[in-house]
C-alpha cells in the first residue's frame, strides 16, 4: 500500500487541538496540586510531632493548661488565664485541615470548569447579533456590581495570602519581602472588609425584589438554562434561576463572612480568645466556599456565555441574547419599546 493510500485510509479528527490542550491543562493542574501539597507538607511538617518524647515537667504544664484561674500581669479580658489551650486546637484545624483541603477544593472546581469549557465549549448565541440592543443595567447598578466585585477580589487575594503565604509566597518573595507584603495585605483585608459589607448590603436592597424565586426558576435548573441537554431553552424573566441562586448564595455567604470579619476587626465586641478562634475558622471556611462558588460566576459572566459580559460592562445586551437567555423579559421589553417611542400627548 502506497503512502498516499495510507493517508487516505485514516481520517484525522479536526477536534484534536482542544483535546490536546485539555490534556496538557489536566497534566499541569495535577502537577500544580501535587507540588503544592508537597511544598505545603514541607513547610508545615513541624506542625505534626514526629517523635514522642517524655517531658519531665509534663505534669506541671498539664496542670497549668487545665484552665484554673490564677494571677497574671495581663490586664483586661481573660487576665486570669495563663495558657489558652484552644489556640493549639485552632492552629491544627487551620494548618492541618483548612490549609490542606482548600487548594484541592479551589483547584478541583477550576479544573471542572476548564474541562466543561473545552469539552462543551461556551454557550454561544444561536443567531448573530443584528445590532438591536436592549438596556439591561443602569450605570448605578453597574458601579455597585464592580465596586463589590473588586473588593471581593481584594479580600480573596489578601485572605489567601494569609492562609497560604508561608507555603507559597515565602519561597518566591523571601522572608523580608513576604513580611512587607503581608503587612500591607492584612491592612487591606481588615480595612476593606467593612466597605465590602457595605456594598453587599446595598446590593441586597437594590436586587432583593427581582431575585425572589419563582416556579420557572426551578425549571431552569433542569437543563442549566439550556446549556446541557436538548430541547427548547427554559423560560426566564429578567433574572434567570442560575443568577438568582448566585444572588442568594452571595447573600448568605457574604453576610456570614462579613459578620465574622467585623467581629474580628473590632475588639470592642469583647470576644474571648476561644470565641475569636471559632469565629475565625467559620470566617475562613465560608470564605473559601464563597471563593470556590465565585469561579463559576466569573466563568459564566466572562467566556462561558457569549454576550453576557457586555451586560454588566456597557449595560446593554443584544436582542438575540435577551431572547435566548431571558425570553420573558425580552417579550416585555419589546412590547414596551413602541410605548416609549410615542411622543407625549
Amino acid at each position: 500500500m502506497t503512502a498516499p493510500a495510507i493517508k487516505g485510509s485514516f481520517k484525522v479528527s479536526e477536534d484534536w487541538r482542544p483535546r490536546a490542550i485539555l490534556l496538557m491543562l489536566m497534566i499541569a493542574m495535577a502537577t500544580l496540586m501535587i507540588s503544592g501539597w508537597i511544598l505545603h507538607e514541607g513547610v508545615f511538617a513541624s506542625d505534626t510531632p514526629q517523635i514522642k518524647t517524655t517531658n519531665p515537667r509534663a505534669s506541671f504544664w498539664r496542670t497549668v493548661r487545665e484552665g484554673q484561674a490564677g494571677v497574671t500581669t495581663v490586664q483586661g479580658r481573660e487576665r486570669t488565664v495563663l495558657i489558652q489551650s484552644g489556640g493549639e486546637n485552632w492552629r491544627r484545624v487551620r494548618n492541618l485541615f483548612l490549609a490542606r483541603i482548600s487548594p484541592w477544593l479551589l483547584g478541583g472546581v477550576f479544573f471542572v470548569i476548564l474541562f466543561f469549557f473545552f469539552v462543551h465549549g461556551p454557550d454561544k448565541l444561536k443567531d448573530a447579533p443584528s445590532g438591536e440592543t436592549l438596556n439591561r443595567w443602569s450605570l448605578p447598578h453597574r458601579l455597585l456590581h464592580w465596586y463589590t466585585a473588586l473588593l471581593f477580589i481584594l479580600m480573596a487575594l489578601t485572605g489567601l495570602s494569609m492562609l497560604f503565604g508561608r507555603a507559597v509566597l515565602i519561597p518566591v518573595l523571601g522572608h523580608h519581602g513576604f513580611s512587607g507584603y503581608l503587612g500591607m495585605a492584612i491592612k487591606i483585608h481588615n480595612y476593606g472588609g467593612p466597605f465590602f459589607v457595605a456594598g453587599l448590603l446595598i446590593e441586597i436592597l437594590a436586587w432583593f425584589k427581582p431575585n425572589i424565586p419563582e416556579k420557572i426558576d426551578f425549571d431552569w435548573f433542569k437543563s442549566l438554562g439550556g446549556m446541557i441537554g436538548k430541547g427548547p431553552r427554559p423560560h426566564a424573566g429578567r433574572i434567570n434561576g442560575g443568577s438568582k441562586a448566585w444572588f442568594w448564595f452571595t447573600v448568605l455567604a457574604g453576610l456570614i463572612v462579613g459578620t465574622t470579619g467585623l467581629l474580628m476587626d473590632f475588639p470592642e465586641f469583647g470576644l474571648s480568645r476561644g470565641m475569636f478562634q471559632v469565629v475565625h475558622i467559620i470566617h475562613a471556611v465560608i470564605a473559601v466556599i464563597f471563593m470556590t462558588g465565585s469561579l463559576g460566576h466569573i466563568y459564566l459572566g466572562s467566556i462561558g456565555a457569549e454576550g453576557t459580559f457586555e451586560s454588566m460592562w456597557s449595560g446593554k445586551v443584544s436582542a438575540q441574547w435577551a431572547e435566548q437567555h431571558n425570553d420573558l423579559w425580552y417579550a416585555e421589553s419589546m412590547k414596551a419599546k413602541p410605548a416609549q417611542s410615542e411622543p407625549a400627548g
